[in-house]
């Protein structure tokens, strides 16, 4: 751990150096006098904010720290964890103020020490212990920790509780994404096919491969809204791999590999049916599974089929999907799908294995006009780069 001091020297005018720490314990306050003798007068007057007492502190607000008559030259604070939390000094060295907002149920113990104008030191220390919160929202993240992801990937935060409108912009402000090479980018926020609230980060166009993404969510002690409080700060990160594409022309029936923008393959297979045609635009490959069972229910279609298909990758949260259709003896040949790519199981796997979650299906010569949702899955790129940055709550 650092210690402060204060250094004069002729010509100079005092530097003041300090490391600020943030933790907790239980409730007490104590002062010692320094060096400075009786004719340096009083001590500077230290008073920290939320204060020690019986009653627990509200939530919502930082740590702080103010010296009246004199400068802080040491604050140490610790939660009851005995983690530090960072915070910053003024200038004048009067004041300091911690980074972040107080923890829900957690006691912080303050250690500070201080020099009067007249050069008198002294110490204190001092606890208090926050409120418990209503409600704990937590998030969920896509990509997870360490994935290798395609060049569409969006970052996605899904809430497990509503986010008040009220409280987006300060949300938004703390999560921060850092990436090895430039790349230009911005928060949206979405409503999750599942009803959720949700806050997506796509770049203003594809990843370049090799690109290493940091996320990382200062939001401990930030208010939710309607009773919900975060409790811990997060932080990911993930890479983004090879740059893998397709491209399904439904007239053709055909599926087109592509590598760093270069054809490297083709399949056929069948899209949607005219009453039931394919959803159009460009869709990101949000999860696959080598075996699943088809089942119509799921997709509005009551119980008209339960199906066993192999090497299923998904795109809308909604239903579709690319497989392999063995009951389809038209492939290639008629659309007749209920909105889905069937391909033979051979082809299936190639395209399963060919596109990584993250990577993008672009859907060509469709009839369907319905735009897909940005929610219905990782629909981030069914927009435009104007219509994306207008879901930001910073205005």
């Amino acid at each position: 751990m650092e210690v402060a001091h204060v250094h004069a020297r002729l010509g100079r005018r005092p530097v003041l150096l300090i490391s600020a720490l943030v933790g907790s314990v239980a409730l007490t306050a104590c002062s010692s006098g320094g060096s400075g003798g009786a004719d340096a007068g009083p001590e500077a007057k230290v008073t920290v904010n939320p204060a020690a007492g019986g009653k627990e502190a509200k939530l919502g607000n930082p740590i702080s720290v103010k010296a009246d008559g004199g400068r802080l030259t040491s604050v140490e604070v610790k939660d009851d964890q005995g983690r530090p939390v960072a915070g910053q000094l003024s200038g004048d060295g009067t004041s300091w103020v911690s980074e972040g907002k107080v923890r829900p149920r957690t006691t912080y113990t303050v250690k500070t020490a201080a020099q009067s104008d007249k050069g008198r030191k002294s110490s204190s220390s001092t606890t208090f212990s926050t409120q418990q919160a209503p409600s704990v929202n937590k998030l969920t993240n896509t990509p997870q920790n360490g994935q290798t992801v395609g060049t569409g990937m969006p970052i996605s935060i899904l809430f497990d509780h509503k986010i008040d409108k009220s409280k987006r912009p300060e949300i938004e402000k703390a999560l921060k994404v850092t990436t090895s090479t430039k790349v230009e980018g911005a928060w949206g926020w979405v409503t999750d096919y599942s009803g959720a609230d949700r806050i997506d980060w796509r770049p203003k166009t594809y990843w370049p491969s090799g690109t290493k993404v940091s996320v990382k969510g200062s939001l401990a002690g930030l208010d939710s809204g309607e009773g919900g409080w975060f409790v811990r700060d997060y932080d990911f990160g993930f890479t983004i791999g090879a740059d893998h594409k397709a491209v399904i022309d439904v007239p053709a029936h055909k599926l087109t590999m592509y590598e760093n923008g270069k054809p490297v393959g083709s399949v056929m297979g069948s899209a949607g049916s005219p009453e039931n045609p394919t959803r159009g635009g460009i869709h990101t490959v949000r999860s696959k599974n080598a075996d699943e069972t088809m089942d119509s229910s799921t997709i509005g279609f009551g119980n008209q089929w339960m199906l066993d298909a192999k090497w299923v990758t998904h795109m809308t949260a909604s239903g579709t999907f690319l497989h392999s259709a063995p009951w389809n003896n038209d492939i290639g040949v008629v659309n007749n799908s209920h909105g889905c790519f069937g391909m033979t199981t051979e082809d299936a796997k190639t395209v399963y294995d060919f596109l990584p979650i993250g990577s993008t299906v672009e859907v060509r010569g469709t009839s369907n006009p319905n735009k897909t949702e940005v929610g219905n899955g990782l629909e981030v790129w069914q927009e435009t780069w104007a219509e994306w940055q207008k879901r930001s709550a910073l205005k």
